[in-house]
């Protein structure tokens, strides 16, 4: 290294700080978009897994290959392979916006398949029985499977959401911005560790303040641990 890991001095402060704040905006964003599609997917998936028509069952089993390609895609392949589509979304390819697509598309069926499998630990015979009772498919839908099995969607969001962070640092390597930008081009490539250390404390502390958050809303939306 050209400096000490410990020689704070060639740390640019207001950078790291704009680097923060881009790495957080970016995972916060994705989080959100990742929620809404990741709940459409698994929802879409616990409805379909069932029936007895072919054409929802075509369906279903297409999601379900879809999203076991989008998990099965390494990430930074995936960027590679999204940056025609990213172009053509944001107009950019370099730059925080520009890791948006590539993100959510990541994330959002990994949360798919998690929000897929808190449905089906919720008690069938709960939901049979509010069917039985003339419920509608939105009542089923708002009234008990969303609240019943939220502890677990927000576990696996917390899940999710952590893993972008990690996500963002590779984007970063490739122009997306960030810590991750920062640490490659400012630390690794000018052989400056204390560049390093910094944006790596910085990236888990946040991760850390993700998972407390987490574990927070679960205590307080858990039943169980009332």
């Amino acid at each position: 290294m050209n400096s000490s890991i410990l020689d704070f001095s060639t740390v640019d402060w207001n950078e790291m700080g704009q680097a923060t704040w881009e790495t957080i905006w970016v995972t916060l964003v994705a989080v959100i978009f990742t929620a809404v599609l990741g709940l459409l997917i698994g929802l879409l998936l616990f409805e379909t897994r069932n029936s007895k028509n072919w054409g929802i069952r075509l369906i279903n089993w297409l999601v379900s290959f879809l999203v076991n390609v989008f998990r099965s895609i390494p990430y930074i392949i995936l960027i590679v392979i999204l940056i025609p589509v990213t172009n053509v979304l944001v107009h950019t390819i370099v730059g925080p916006t520009a890791a948006l697509p590539s993100l959510i598309l990541a994330a959002a069926p990994f949360f798919g398949r998690l929000v897929e499998i808190a449905f089906r630990e919720i008690d069938s015979g709960v939901l049979e029985a509010t069917a039985a009772m003339g419920a509608k498919k939105s009542t089923i839908i708002f009234k008990v499977l969303l609240p019943e099995s939220m502890p677990a969607l927000v576990s696996g969001l917390t899940v999710t959401a952590i893993s972008l962070v990690g996500y963002t640092a590779m984007a970063g390597a490739i122009g997306a911005g960030g810590l991750g930008a920062l640490a490659y081009n400012n630390g690794f490539l000018q052989y400056n560790g204390a560049i390093i250390l910094v944006a790596t404390v910085l990236i888990v502390l946040f991760v850390f303040a993700l998972q407390w958050t987490g574990d927070w809303l679960v205590k307080k939306i858990d039943k169980r641990l009332v």
